[in-house]
């Protein structure tokens, strides 16, 4: 097996959330160019909340795509923090519910132009401790596990990140 070979890297935008670098590279046996790679500072986090045969999803508009769609709790962890940590402060920020969490898989949303590593989290014995936050979600609501793939096809989970959790949450507690 062969590698892609990284001769240097060439930062062309920088800021608190993130970096845009130009990466000259040279694919095996072939051609050498510059490809674009987007860098997070800081991992991320995403739980997929799981009460009986619920899950709790939040509905929100996302401005970069003009899409409405329903997405689970997630955000960047806080310098020093670790991924479980941000996991429950993200859950109960975002939901208003406080969570156990314990590890599901970790995964990289992005992986042909980006270096981002999300991990992912089972949340379980949710606890109500507030409201959620309205800048986060129009509304948060406990959907029926078996109406997820319905969702799904319908277009009704445009996030490429809440797709692949809640398939993968599907796919290993079949």
């Amino acid at each position: 097996m062969t590698r892609w070979t990284v001769h240097g890297t060439r930062r062309i935008y920088e800021s608190e959330w993130m970096s845009v670098d130009l990466d000259d590279v040279e694919v095996p046996g072939g051609d050498r160019f510059e490809h674009h790679v987007l860098r997070l500072p800081y991992p991320s986090t995403a739980v997929v909340v799981v009460d009986d045969e619920r899950v709790l999803l939040m509905w929100r508009h996302r401005f970069a795509t003009d899409a409405w769609g329903w997405e689970i709790p997630a955000g960047r962890l806080e310098e020093g923090e670790s991924a479980e940590t941000a996991a429950i402060r993200e859950t109960e920020e975002e939901t208003g519910y406080k969570v156990d969490v314990e590890p599901l898989v970790s995964i990289h949303p992005m992986n042909g132009i980006s270096s981002h590593t999300t991990h992912v989290f089972v949340g379980g014995n949710p606890e109500k401790t507030g409201e959620h936050d309205p800048a986060e979600a129009a509304k948060v609501e406990w959907v029926p596990l078996r109406d997820v793939p319905a969702l799904i096809r319908k277009g009704l989970v445009p996030c490429g990140t809440t797709l692949a959790v809640l398939t993968t949450y599907l796919t290993l507690k079949a």
